[in-house]
């Protein structure tokens, strides 16, 4: 298997209509927990298609160097342009319709409603980056959309690179058991989602409240709104914030 292959093996078939390409120094690393349970599974049966391919393939002189160190001086090493550009053009075909996303610590916070954009498009290119960071030049160059999974600092840009496909593949058609599954959670409609229970109905001296037992639909509904901003206002209250 080839760094460029980590479809699991199985008889020829249509090209999938979701396809996500990883450029990273780590291909090994993919697909790693995708390769289980419901990405997994969608993954062999072809719903959706997965290219992990190597930046160092396109690296300079013998060594592959794919690296050098910062303009201005500085700690550490920054991703060549050059390198990077050769790498994303070589995973393209002209016109192809992806966004090409760089996941960057700097970047726009990932949102479910951003998710549910990319999960319904035709896929993702996405670049991991490594170092210091990636030569500015290759992400205005190549129209690269910064985006991060959080106020903190990886490694690399592998295991958001991970998140992100986990978060858009359980969206698409077919994933998950039931459409309705990611119609309830946190941050759609802007809440956190309400509390769950389920039996045994009591457990250490606590109960599952009784309005979850009752059968009245519109009374439970009523409940799960209830709950799920009062929730959102103690551990979230800038989604409450947040505009329309």
């Amino acid at each position: 298997m080839t760094d460029a292959d980590t479809t699991p093996a199985g008889p020829a078939r249509a090209p999938s209509p979701w396809r996500a390409t990883i450029l990273t120094l780590y291909p090994e690393m993919f697909p790693g927990p995708l390769g289980l349970s419901l990405s997994g599974d969608a993954l062999a049966r072809g719903d959706w298609s997965l290219e992990a391919r190597n930046i160092r393939e396109h690296g300079l002189g013998r060594h592959r160097a794919v690296d050098d160190t910062p303009s201005g001086g500085g700690a550490g090493m920054v991703l060549r342009c050059d390198v990077l550009a050769a790498a994303i053009d070589a995973a393209t075909v002209a016109d192809d319709p992806r966004p090409r996303l760089l996941m960057s610590p700097r970047g726009r916070p990932l949102r479910q409603e951003r998710v549910r954009e990319l999960a319904a498009g035709p896929g993702l290119l996405v670049v991991c980056g490594r170092f210091e960071g990636v030569d500015e030049r290759v992400i205005a160059g190549r129209g690269l959309e910064e985006v991060s999974i959080g106020d903190y600092v990886l490694s690399g840009g592998e295991i958001a690179a991970l998140t992100l496909l986990d978060a858009c593949v359980r969206l698409l058609p077919g994933v998950m058991g039931k459409a309705a599954s990611g119609e309830e959670e946190s941050f759609e409609g802007g809440l956190l989602e309400y509390p769950h229970y389920t039996r045994p109905r009591e457990w250490e001296g606590r109960a599952i409240p009784e309005v979850l037992c009752g059968g009245n639909h519109g009374a439970i509904a009523r409940w799960r709104r209830s709950e799920a901003e009062r929730i959102t206002a103690e551990r979230r209250p800038d989604l409450l914030r947040r505009p329309d």
